[in-house]
C-alpha cells in the first residue's frame, strides 16, 4: 500500500518537508516512489504537483493525516468536488 505522507530535510531547528508516495513499510527517511510536492512550516509555504498527487491518489495512495490537512488547506479537494 502506498501512503502520500511528509519526508523530513533541512537542518536543525529549521525543519522542511517533502511530500512524497512512499510505501508504508519504509520508514520515514526511506526510499520514496516518487516526490509530489513541498511544504515549509516555518515560511508557510506550500508546493505541490498536482497531477502526480491526482495520480498516486486514483491508484488508491491514502495521504497521512497532517498531509491531507495540507491539501486542504491548499483548497486542493475543492477542485475535486466541483469535477
Amino acid at each position: 500500500m502506498v501512503k502520500l505522507r511528509l519526508k523530513r530535510c533541512g537542518r536543525k531547528q529549521q525543519a522542511v518537508y517533502r511530500i512524497v508516495a512512499i510505501d508504508v513499510r519504509s520508514r520515514r527517511e526511506g526510499r520514496d516512489l516518487q516526490k509530489v510536492g513541498f511544504y515549509d512550516p516555518i515560511k508557510n509555504q506550500t508546493s505541490l504537483n498536482v497531477p502526480a498527487i491526482l495520480y498516486f491518489l486514483e491508484k488508491g495512495a491514502q495521504p497521512t493525516r497532517t498531509v491531507y490537512d495540507i491539501l486542504r488547506k491548499a483548497e486542493f479537494f475543492k477542485d475535486k468536488e466541483r469535477t
